[in-house]
C-alpha cells in the first residue's frame, strides 16, 4: 500500500457543547496551505457557518440526517467514494461527529472498506473536552468516556471556567484513562492547526518524538535530580507548592545514565510503598527512605540531610522541582546546580474502568503465533480494545510492521527497513478493564 498517496483523515469528536465546531472553523479560516474537504454530521437544521466556508477555499459535504456512527455510516462511505473523483479539489478530509457518537465506528470505516484504504490514512481522533462539564458527563455518559479513550489528541477545552486545582485533578484523570493522548488546554478551542492536523497517529514513534516518556512506566515520583556533592551538610530549601508536603527518597551513589536512573526508579517504587517518615522544616531527612517533607505554613522552608563522602546523590520527589522551587544548598549557602535532572510519568489514581496497556520488548515475533494471538485477542476482547497502535519486528522480515486498529479490526503493513536499528517491538491498547500482564503474556509468548 502507498502511504504517501492515501489521503489523511482526521475526525474531530467530543460531547454535546463542547466546542468541536468552533475549532472547525478555526481550522477552515486560519491559513495553513491544505485544501480540506469537511464532512460534518451534526443533529438539527443549522450546520457549520456557510460564510466561513465561502470564505475559506474548502470543500464542504454536510449530513445532518442522523448519526454519522450508525444510521448514516453508508453516506459516509459513499461520500468518501464520491470525493475519489475529485481528488484534484483536496488534500485532507475533516470528519465531525455529532457530541452523542461514539467515535469508534466511525473510525472503523477506515478499515472495513478495501477501496477506502487503498485511498485515505486515518491520522488521527482529537477529542474535544468541555472543562466546566465534564465530571458530569463522564458520570452519566458511557460516549464520553469512549471519546476520550478513542483520542490521539485531547483538547481540554473552556479552561477559562474552572478553577486551576480543579483543572489539574481533571488533567490527571483523563490522563489516566488514555496515556497514549497528548493533552492540551485550550480557551474557545484556540490551538496552532499544526497539533490537530498531521499527527501521523498510527506511528508510535512520532508520538514518542513528542512524548518522550510516553511509553515509561507510571511511577509515584515526578522528577529527580542528580547532584555531585562533597562531604558535609546540605540543605533542601522549599517554597510553598501545590501541596502542603512533598514526598521525596534520597538516594546515594546515583549515575546520570539511563540505566542508572531506570534502577534507581525502581528501587524507588519500593521505597515510596513503605510508609513515610514525616519531617518538619528543620528536620534531618533520612538517606533511602520514603521521607514525607511538610510545609504547613506559608514561607520557604529548610531540611537537612548528610553526605557522609564525595558522590552523586539523587534526589527523587513526587513533585516537579520548580512547583516547590526546590534548592538545594550547601553548608555556605550557596545554591547547588543539578547535574542532570530528570521527569518521570506520575502516577494517577482514577476510578474509570478505561485505561492503557504498554508492551515494550526486545526480539522477533513469529508471524504464525503472532496472528493466532491477535485473532484471539480481538475475538475474545475486541469489544473492550478501543484504540491499539504500534509496530512489531517480525521474525524474517527485513522491515518493521507497523498497525493500528479500533476494536475488533486491524489494520498493519511493512515500513521502514530495521537497518542497524534495534529490532523492538512497541504496542499499545487502549480500553476497559484489560488485563495487562496477561496481554503482556500473550505477545511474549510469540516471540522467538
Amino acid at each position: 500500500m502507498n502511504m504517501s498517496r492515501r489521503v489523511p483523515v482526521t475526525i474531530l469528536t467530543g460531547f454535546l457543547g463542547s466546542g468541536k465546531t468552533t475549532l472547525l472553523n478555526r481550522i477552515l479560516t486560519e491559513e495553513h496551505g491544505k485544501r480540506i474537504a469537511v464532512i460534518e454530521n451534526e443533529y438539527g437544521e443549522v450546520g457549520i457557518d456557510q460564510a466561513l466556508v465561502i470564505n475559506a477555499d474548502e470543500e464542504v459535504f454536510e449530513m445532518s440526517n442522523g448519526c454519522i456512527c450508525c444510521t448514516v455510516r453508508g453516506d459516509l462511505i459513499r461520500v468518501l467514494n464520491n470525493l475519489n473523483k475529485r481528488r484534484d479539489k483536496f488534500d485532507y478530509v475533516l470528519v465531525e461527529t455529532t457530541g452523542l457518537a461514539d467515535p469508534g465506528p466511525v473510525a472503523q470505516t477506515f478499515f472495513m472498506d478495501d477501496d477506502l484504504r487503498a485511498e485515505y490514512a486515518l491520522d488521527g481522533i482529537v477529542t474535544l473536552v468541555d472543562a466546566a462539564h465534564i465530571e458530569q458527563q463522564l458520570g452519566r455518559s458511557g460516549e464520553s468516556t469512549e471519546q476520550i479513550a478513542f483520542a490521539d489528541v485531547l483538547l481540554l477545552n473552556k479552561t477559562d471556567l474552572v478553577n486551576g486545582e480543579a483543572l489539574d485533578s481533571l488533567e490527571a484523570r483523563i490522563r489516566g484513562m488514555n496515556r497514549m493522548a497528548r493533552v492540551m488546554r485550550s480557551e474557545r478551542a484556540n490551538v496552532p492547526v499544526d497539533t490537530v492536523l498531521d499527527l501521523g497517529a498510527f506511528d508510535l514513534e512520532q508520538v514518542l518524538e513528542r512524548r518522550p516518556t510516553f511509553l515509561e512506566p507510571e511511577y509515584p515520583f515526578e522528577w529527580t535530580g542528580v547532584y555531585s556533592l562533597d562531604a558535609g551538610r546540605y540543605e533542601l530549601n522549599l517554597a510553598d507548592g501545590p501541596d502542603p508536603a512533598m514526598s521525596l527518597v534520597v538516594v546515594s551513589d546515583q549515575g546520570t545514565d539511563d540505566a542508572a536512573l531506570r534502577e534507581s526508579a525502581e528501587w524507588c517504587v519500593r521505597q515510596y510503598a513503605e510508609p513515610a517518615e514525616i519531617i518538619h522544616p528543620g528536620g534531618e531527612v533520612p538517606v533511602g527512605k520514603h521521607a514525607n517533607l511538610r510545609i504547613d505554613s506559608s514561607g520557604r522552608k529548610s531540611f537537612f540531610f548528610e553526605v557522609d563522602a564525595p558522590r552523586q546523590v539523587g534526589l527523587y520527589s513526587q513533585h516537579l522541582s520548580e512547583e516547590f522551587d526546590l534548592q538545594l544548598r550547601n553548608a555556605d549557602g550557596a545554591v547547588v546546580p543539578a547535574e542532570a535532572e530528570r521527569t518521570w510519568v506520575a502516577q494517577h489514581e482514577h476510578d474509570d474502568e478505561v485505561g492503557s496497556i504498554s508492551i515494550e520488548i526486545d526480539g522477533d515475533a513469529d508471524p504464525k503465533k503472532l496472528n493466532a494471538w491477535l485473532a484471539k485477542l480481538l475475538r475474545e476482547r475486541g469489544v473492550d480494545i478501543f484504540r491499539m497502535k504500534g509496530f512489531i519486528s517480525i521474525a524474517g522480515e527485513s522491515r518493521r510492521f507497523v498497525f493500528q486498529g479500533v476494536h475488533m479490526l486491524f489494520d498493519g503493513q511493512p515500513d521502514r527497513e530495521w537497518g542497524d536499528a534495534p529490532r523492538r517491538n512497541q504496542l499499545v491498547f487502549i480500553g476497559r478493564n484489560l488485563d495487562g500482564k496477561s496481554m503482556r503474556k500473550g505477545f511474549e509468548a510469540c516471540l522467538v
